[in-house]
């Protein structure tokens, strides 16, 4: 997500002190984005992918990625080449599995069906934008796919940029950050009584608004792992109680009313 893999650099720092061990970490990255200024530092053929992937590595200071997901499509490029590249680096042992992100339902069953015409690897992942705030898109045509090919499923945004937090309310100024810019698009009156339902069941549960709206996502099968962006411990660890606890089927019919 930023320019020169700062966040595999930093990742990589810690994973050289860090006591914990390596087979108790799943690593995930991307490939894709611009890195650097020639322009075939980028794009999903196959010269890109092979060298981004050492780049990677190498930031990260391990001998293989645990999952490494293309971060959106190419139309230059074919997905057989794509795949064929992905499917040599698994052999090859620097990736274990791959994935996808902001496919369109069209686009994943052309790689899926592309890896079963030519033997190569499949995805076995999807990145979406999914949140009770942005429900559409993945309900519509990619759930269906997820399920029938055993997709794991990692929402991105799944706190619709912090609205779903509970910390924005109608009629108060908004805080000068890009999150809260992020949050503004969903500043609807229906997804201010979304928020009410979720506040109603959160006091009901001694939960926080976000724990409920993480363990709403969690309650699809599909969904493995909610992508979420922390930026204090306190929220850390509040998200993270999103995994003990359960929603009834009386307060999922609730949060799917109030969200539709």
């Amino acid at each position: 997500d930023n320019p020169g893999g700062t966040a595999e650099t930093i990742i990589g720092n810690w994973l050289s002190k860090t006591s914990v061990p390596r087979d108790d970490l799943i690593i995930a990255t991307k490939v894709r984005g611009q890195m650097g200024t020639d322009p075939n530092n980028q794009g999903l053929n196959k010269s890109h992918i092979m060298q981004a992937v050492e780049d990677s590595l190498r930031r990260l200071q391990i001998d293989t990625i645990d999952l490494y997901q293309t971060h959106w499509p190419d139309e230059d490029i074919s997905i057989d080449e794509t795949l064929a590249a992905m499917d040599t680096l698994v052999q090859q042992g620097k990736v274990r599995y791959i994935g996808c992100s902001n496919y369109t339902s069209r686009s994943l069953i052309e790689a899926l069906l592309s890896s079963k015409k030519n033997n190569t690897v499949q995805f076995h992942s999807l990145q979406p934008h999914y949140s009770l705030v942005n429900r559409t898109e993945y309900e519509s045509s990619l759930s269906s796919v997820c399920k029938k090919y055993k997709l794991g499923v990692l929402p991105y945004s799944p706190l619709g940029g912090g609205f779903l937090t509970g910390k924005y309310h109608a009629n108060k100024p908004l805080p000068n950050s890009v999150r809260a810019n992020k949050a503004q698009n969903y500043m609807s009156e229906k997804n201010f009584q979304l928020i009410r339902t979720l506040e109603t069941i959160a006091q009901l549960r001694n939960k926080s608004i976000s724990q409920i709206a993480l363990r709403w996502l969690l309650s699809h099968h599909e969904v493995t792992a909610p992508i979420i962006g922390p930026r204090t411990i306190t929220q850390l660890h509040d998200n993270l109680g999103a995994v003990e606890f359960q929603l009834t089927e009386p307060e999922l019919e609730k949060i799917d009313k109030a969200s539709k």
